[in-house]
């Protein structure tokens, strides 16, 4: 059974990075109710066989104007992407969900780990935005990685949450390479040496996967390590 189709007006389409946009949707039948974490399935009229369906985690928590906050990555030749850049606002775009089970635990009862790489950040901005929003931020390190210094998505925004919050910590790392050493080193120094943290990675592969084997070898249960991958 195909899975129920909604239609949204793009209110806004803002570039990020030399490389990524940030895509702003309001459903025309009202809000969605989803889960920080979720993401959605873009179907676009491109592609040999139509419609092409692409995955975007949503960037924002719910909110009272009922926009779904997207961001997409400019891929050279990608035909959902250059699909995507050629939109302007008024125009309309067809998708279905929210899907996906990477969630925050409803009631964390230790420190949270959070690692993104490049686009991997957004569901994980998505959790920080809903708990800082409600006040139930907990003690919180986010590693980030990006590919370049131009390419550090919403590096500002957390650098300033973590000047403002003294529970909120946040590492940025910049590198071509998805399995650097220094990640890796964070991710040790925050979850090992008798620390107990709840884990959420969202990448790559080749990003996300060394980091759950290093978790598990630091003895956390491979349940215990939430990931989110995109390849």
């Amino acid at each position: 059974m195909a899975e129920p189709t909604r239609v949204a007006d793009i209110i806004s389409l803002i570039p990020l990075t030399p490389h990524t946009t940030e895509l702003v949707l309001r459903p025309v039948e009202g809000p969605m109710s989803f889960k920080p974490g979720q993401w959605i399935s873009l179907q676009l009229p491109v592609g040999d066989h139509p419609p092409l369906n692409r995955a975007y985690s949503l960037a924002e928590p719910p909110s009272s104007t009922g926009h779904l906050t997207l961001v997409f990555d400019h891929v050279p030749g990608g035909k959902g992407s250059g699909y995507l850049g050629s939109l302007k606002p008024g125009d309309q775009l067809s998708f279905s969900g929210p899907y996906g089970h990477f969630l925050l635990p409803d009631s964390p009862s230790t420190a949270l780990l959070l690692v993104g790489r490049y686009s991997g950040l957004v569901p994980l901005r998505c959790m920080i935005r809903s708990m800082a929003a409600q006040g139930t931020l907990p003690s919180t390190t986010l590693i980030a990685q990006a590919p370049s210094g131009a390419e550090q998505l919403y590096h500002e925004e957390f650098l300033a949450l973590a000047a403002a919050q003294s529970d909120f910590h946040y590492l940025s790392f910049v590198t071509e390479d998805p399995a650097a050493p220094a990640t890796a080193d964070a991710v040790k120094q925050t979850a090992g040496n008798g620390h107990r943290v709840t884990p959420l990675i969202a990448g790559i592969k080749a990003f996300a996967r060394p980091l759950r084997a290093l978790l598990m070898e630091l003895g956390y249960d491979r349940k215990e390590v939430k990931l989110e991958t995109y390849d």
